[in-house]
């Protein structure tokens, strides 16, 4: 038997979206932006999604962004912060030295472009507090992105308090949470949470679909020029059956079997006692 123990890197599709994706393809193959009924139809489905996944996050359906996955998600977001502080005169940037490459490569592309990037260091517990960030954020500071959720050691950042902390002091807070949506319940109203990226194939959902949730009055920085698609905001023919198909994973993320996940979300962690009867590894 093969026992798969890399969920962190991606998940395998439940059987329930494989077997919805297909009627996805077939019944919805209309383009959103069309008029005729067909197009209607697909846009009338893609409005549900949007409406379904902010639900989940507790936003506005208007401030939810479909991407291309976590990846691109996370460069819209930066390089947006960026161009809003650019415009301030604000260029400082805060992070964590332990996130992920879509955030500290692009970070670097925005030191080569004149911004100042502080890393935090990160715990011997896998933990950045709160008041590291308080400490950091100066006048000319103009975001701080830590992920929610890490995914080398599984530890779970205070993101509510650090939202607390950037809102009191007037900073924008963007989260990478790939790691962590359709595992822990994610509020970005009680997280204090001004931007937000995840991923579907993180939670047994489809590759090549992801979103942002942009607060709706942030001015985003469009990556992708082309139609008028996601309100302007990313341009290209929506992926309809990933969406769809992601939206109804994100409520239902592991599959229809109720099955415990470990506290370190590896969802086969072979560490994790409470999994130990489940991996059987040898």
């Amino acid at each position: 038997m093969t026992v798969y123990a890399d969920n962190a890197a991606t998940t395998k599709m439940s059987q329930t979206a494989l077997n919805a994706m297909l009627p996805a393809m077939e019944e919805n193959f209309g383009n959103p932006s069309s008029l005729h009924s067909v197009g209607q139809r697909a846009a009338e489905l893609l409005m549900k999604s949007r409406e379904t996944v902010a639900r989940c996050l507790n936003c506005q359906p208007r401030e939810i962004i479909f991407t291309s996955g976590g990846s691109e998600a996370d460069n819209q977001a930066l390089l947006s912060a960026a161009a809003i502080g650019r415009r301030k005169g604000k260029m400082h940037i805060i992070s964590t030295a332990f996130e992920h490459h879509a955030i500290l490569h692009t970070l670097k592309k925005l030191e080569k472009e004149g911004f100042e990037v502080e890393l935090l260091p990160v715990h011997e517990n896998g933990m950045v507090s709160a008041q590291q960030v308080a400490d950091a954020i100066r006048e000319d500071t103009c975001l701080v992105t830590v992920m929610y959720a890490n995914n080398e050691i599984g530890s779970i950042l205070p993101i509510e308090e650090i939202g607390a902390v950037c809102r009191e002091k007037g900073v924008l807070f963007h989260t990478d949470a790939v790691q962590a949506a359709g595992h822990l319940a994610i509020d970005v109203q009680r997280d204090n949470i001004d931007m937000l990226s995840l991923s579907a194939h993180k939670f047994h959902g489809p590759k090549g679909i992801g979103l942002l949730f942009a607060k709706s009055n942030i001015q985003l920085t469009s990556l992708i020029r082309g139609g008028g698609q996601e309100r302007g905001k990313r341009a290209g023919t929506e992926n309809l059956p990933g969406i769809a198909i992601s939206a109804w994973k994100f409520i239902n993320p592991v599959t229809s079997k109720a099955m415990p996940r470990c506290p370190c979300l590896f969802v086969n962690c072979r560490f994790c006692a409470r999994r130990s009867a489940f991996l059987d590894m040898p």
